[in-house]
Order: structure tokens, then sequence, then C-alpha cells
């Protein structure tokens, strides 16, 4: 079992996506809790390319503050929305024989659905806590309705296990 955390880098993660400070809450819990009992926690970073606000060298790139990798966490970096495509971390989870994917992150409908779904094409199990993905509204949906739409809609039961945060603490253990 290992943790990825995707995109929680400081430039888009804020006050602006849906209940945030549960979602902050929660995946400060996860990460804790995963250090704990020695599961791997591996974080993923979104680079948008030169001239753009999200990439390497500015400040916004780098993890949230309250999510900072501590020793020597693995850090993905990644060009499109899944976080499988060209970079190594496909490879680099074969290799240990990983079988289950805790995830957490931003942003729900972008690069958490196209990464779960990657992931389970992949024959990983993907497991996704309550509270602990989020996004913001968009021109079609609030960022709730985008929540409940993926996880409990779209996910569970097909690309992944939607389970609440004690139960994912019970795995971990």
């Amino acid at each position: 079992m290992v943790l990825l955390v995707v995109d929680t880098q400081k430039l888009i993660t804020n006050e602006k996506l849906y209940n945030f400070n549960a979602f902050v809450s929660n995946v400060e819990k996860i990460i804790s809790e995963a250090r704990k009992n020695d599961i791997e926690v591996i974080y993923i970073r979104h680079d948008d390319g030169p001239g753009s606000e999200l990439t390497k060298g500015t400040d916004g790139f780098e993890v949230y503050e309250k999510f900072q990798p501590i020793n020597d966490e693995k850090i993905f970096d990644k060009k499109v929305n899944s976080a499988f495509k060209g970079t190594g971390l496909l490879e680099y989870l074969m290799d240990k024989d990983e079988k289950d994917i805790i995830i957490v992150g931003i942003q729900t409908d972008l690069c958490v659905d196209a990464t779960i779904k990657c992931g389970f094409e992949h024959g990983f199990n993907m497991i996704v806590p309550a509270y602990a993905n989020t996004t913001i509204d968009n021109k079609f949906m609030s960022g709730e309705q985008t929540y409940e739409y993926y996880n409990e809609f779209i996910w569970n039961g097909r690309y992944a296990e939607y389970i609440s945060m004690d139960e994912t603490i019970r795995r971990m253990n």
C-alpha cells in the first residue's frame, strides 16, 4: 500500500477549493497515519511548463506547506493529468509490486480523476478516502457537485473504492 498525494501545490491549494478546511485536515491526518504505519508517501506535482505560474522554479510549484515531504519521500513531476503518463511512477510501483493506492489531492475532476482511472487500468486497487480530494467551481458544476459526482457516482464501485476516513485509517493500521 502507498499513499499518492496529487498536485497539492502552493499555487492551487487555497480557499477556492470546495470544503477546503476539511480537505486540509483530512490530508494532514492521512499523511501522518501513513508515516506512522510505514506506508510510503509519494508526491505528484503538475508542471504547466515554462512561462506559466505552475512550473518548476516558481514558489507556487512547490508542495503546500502543511503537506511537505520529509526525508526521502519521492516526488514525481508530470505534464499531463495522469500521474502515470511519462513520470516513472508506474514502473516504480510495479517494481515494488504494489497493489493498493490510497489517493488524495486536487483537482477531483482533472488530475485526480485521470490518475484514478489510469491506476485502475493498470490493475491497482484505487482507494479514495472521503473528503481528501477537492476541486473548484467550474462553469457546469459547483466544487461540491463535482466532488459528489466523481467520488460517489463515477469512481465508487467502478474505478475505485470510496471509503470513509475512519475506514481508510483502519486499513492503514
